[in-house]
């Protein structure tokens, strides 16, 4: 064996590592990505069902108690609402948060609410609570209003569509 293969050996070998690293680190992105995606439709998950729960066990916050009292008595009422499915559009880069936004979409069902009116409060709550739930998951509350609309996540920020009744 000469010199000359032993640096062409070399050569080579750095070139395989070189190429091999490129792949694991694009790969560790888009895990990555997808890791952050999967913990937020965790967190809308758990959010939406907190608020169908607070539906149907009739929980208000007193201000909210007192609106319905006199506007919408209806929803003082133990409704069942379940929700059915969950959803999301990637609307592309947005330069005003320098985030990729998403535009999640929750279909649920509520037979015993008729009303339309009843049924965006409980929409309203439901989107509410799924925007909260991601805003805790990644401790993101100080960056978004009171009613955490945007919700925001690393690389993400996210709004609601109205809750599609099914």
């Amino acid at each position: 064996m000469n010199m000359g293969s032993k640096g062409q050996l070399t050569a080579e070998y750095i070139i395989t590592a070189g190429f091999i690293f490129l792949i694991v680190y694009a790969m560790i992105f888009y895990i990555g990505e997808a890791n952050e995606l999967n913990q937020v439709m965790s967190a809308v998950r758990i959010g939406a069902a907190e608020g169908a729960s607070a539906d149907n066990m009739a929980i208000y916050p007193d201000e909210t108690f007192k609106d319905y009292q006199k506007e919408r008595p209806g929803l003082l009422n133990p409704s069942s609402v379940k929700i059915v499915k969950i959803d999301y559009k990637n609307l592309g880069f947005n330069l005003t948060y320098d985030k990729v936004k998403i535009q999640l979409r929750i279909y649920a069902s509520a037979p015993s609410v008729k009303d339309s009116g009843y049924r965006n409060c409980i929409g309203d709550r439901i989107n509410f609570y799924a925007r909260k739930s991601i805003a805790e998951a990644f401790q993101t509350q100080n960056l978004s209003n009171s009613v955490f609309n945007p919700a925001f996540s690393d690389r993400y920020v996210f709004t609601t569509r109205d809750v599609q009744w099914i």
